[in-house]
């Protein structure tokens, strides 16, 4: 169960899922729902959408700060990691608040996402099958954290 404090701060995070599975993005949608999160989560299946959603490029999209993304490394066009490089070089998403959502237990994936400055790398597995894990992470994290205001062009 969320803390009290928590859902007062999830209340403000906005959640960017990129994911190109949908089961897997599913998955994510009910086990934030099943934990009674309202937070608004939207999809990206690949990182080119992502970052026309985080540059306020996306035609039909659009996600108010402050934001929180959740990233899948293995994506067609743009591999996860890719995607927070790209972030990072951005002034306007630099500080964009990311977590690396991933079947990669590669040391070398990790390495390299924490170089990236994530906020966290959690293997899908170990997360389980309803992302209990995940969700008790990020209840954690909210709590203990002010979010930025992200500014965006």
């Amino acid at each position: 169960m969320l803390h009290e404090n928590a859902m007062e701060g999830l209340q403000k995070a906005n959640i960017l899922l990129v994911e190109d599975d949908d089961f897997e993005a599913k998955a994510v949608r009910r086990a934030f729902h099943k934990a009674r999160i309202k937070n608004e989560i939207v999809r990206a299946v690949d990182g080119e959408e992502a970052l026309a959603i985080l540059e306020n490029t996306h035609p039909h999209i659009h996600v108010p700060t402050p934001l929180i993304a959740l990233i899948d490394i293995n994506m067609p066009k743009m591999t996860g990691l890719e995607l927070v490089e790209i972030i990072r070089s951005k002034p306007a998403l630099q500080n964009l608040i990311c977590f690396m959502l991933t079947t990669s237990r590669d040391p070398g994936d990790i390495h390299q996402a924490y170089s990236s400055h994530v906020a966290g790398y959690v293997v899908k597995e170990t997360a389980g099958q309803d992302f209990t894990r995940l969700l008790s992470l990020l209840d954690d994290y909210w709590i203990t954290v002010e979010l930025p205001d992200t500014p965006r062009h």
